[in-house]
């Protein structure tokens, strides 16, 4: 359940098949809850995996792994994280694919926030 205090914060990778990553600024303090992606179409080869670290200090519990058996456009992943996953006005968020797996596809994140 979403409360009133979580904030939402988007990025894309254009590309989870590609070692790539893409940057978020911070508006507001507070504490990553969950980060929840949607692929944009399958993916082969190999699983991708996916971090978060906040000004280069990887989130604990915030990766996730991007499968290439039997994914399709639509398939979301998620993160819970545990520890080191608090942010303060003025951070930045960065999402990272290893561009493990094969075939060009976007992959939609959003980091949900909590104050």
């Amino acid at each position: 359940m979403r409360t009133l205090n979580d904030y939402f914060l988007t990025a894309r990778l254009a590309d989870v098949s590609a070692a790539s990553s893409v940057n978020i600024a911070v508006p507001d303090n507070g504490k990553i809850v969950k980060i929840i992606s949607v692929l944009g179409g399958a993916i082969t080869t190999a699983n991708s995996a996916v971090t978060t670290s906040i000004n280069g200090t990887t989130v604990t519990g915030g990766g996730f792994t991007v499968a290439f058996s039997g994914s399709a456009a639509g398939d979301i992943d998620t993160a819970e994280p545990t520890a080191a996953n608090n942010v303060t006005e003025g951070d930045y968020i960065t999402i990272t694919s290893d561009g493990g797996s094969s075939t060009s596809q976007p992959i939609d994140v959003t980091v949900i926030v909590r104050r």
